[in-house]
């Protein structure tokens, strides 16, 4: 017989449990010079489809721009990243993986991988997946219910960071940046 599970510790347990399994990552990485930072922003890097803007880095890790610019220093001085001006817009800056981040996002995520296998390793096949639908639609329902709240309320009482946003708070992309040049010269 199941135990009563009280829906109160959900948000806890989702916590708890992202920040156990990043730890326990972290302890694994910290061998190959790479703290939690450093490696959670080399691995949104290396599977986006092309560079990045600071603002979507900063966006995908949680965290504000202020943040992000003094670690991606750090990066840029290890050999880890490089940044370059958009081609698009001078303002923005388009962080690329640098040489010797190629070189070890293999070593990454094969330690993902072999740890993800061992914290996983009991549980059948079909829980995980109903876990990961469930999850999925939590995040889903919280990302859509963030932004209808900031239309509710009125964008000007929650207001984005300018800098790496467009006029309406939206990060500036990759993708949006093409479109934008691609528009200006016709």
């Amino acid at each position: 017989m199941m135990p009563k599970i009280d829906p109160e510790t959900i948000g806890p347990l989702l916590h708890g449990t992202a920040r156990a399994w990043r730890l326990k990552l972290d302890e694994r990485l910290k061998p190959m010079g790479l703290s939690q930072a450093k490696w959670r922003t080399l691995l949104h890097l290396s599977v986006a489809p092309g560079p990045l803007t600071q603002a979507e880095i900063a966006a995908r890790l949680g965290i504000e721009e202020p943040t992000l610019v003094t670690l991606l220093h750090r990066l840029e001085n290890g050999g880890w990243v490089t940044r370059r001006n958009s081609p698009y817009d001078r303002r923005c800056k388009m962080v690329h993986l640098g040489r010797r981040a190629q070189r070890v996002i293999a070593q990454i995520n094969a330690v993902a991988s072999e740890l993800r296998h061992e914290l996983l390793a009991d549980i059948p096949a079909p829980q995980v997946r109903t876990c990961i639908n469930v999850l999925a639609r939590i995040r889903d329902r919280a990302e859509k219910s963030d932004r209808a709240y900031r239309r509710r309320m009125g964008a000007s009482r929650f207001p984005l960071p300018q800098n790496g946003h467009d006029k309406n708070g939206n990060a500036i992309t990759k993708a949006g940046l093409v479109r934008r040049a691609a528009k200006s010269n016709k």
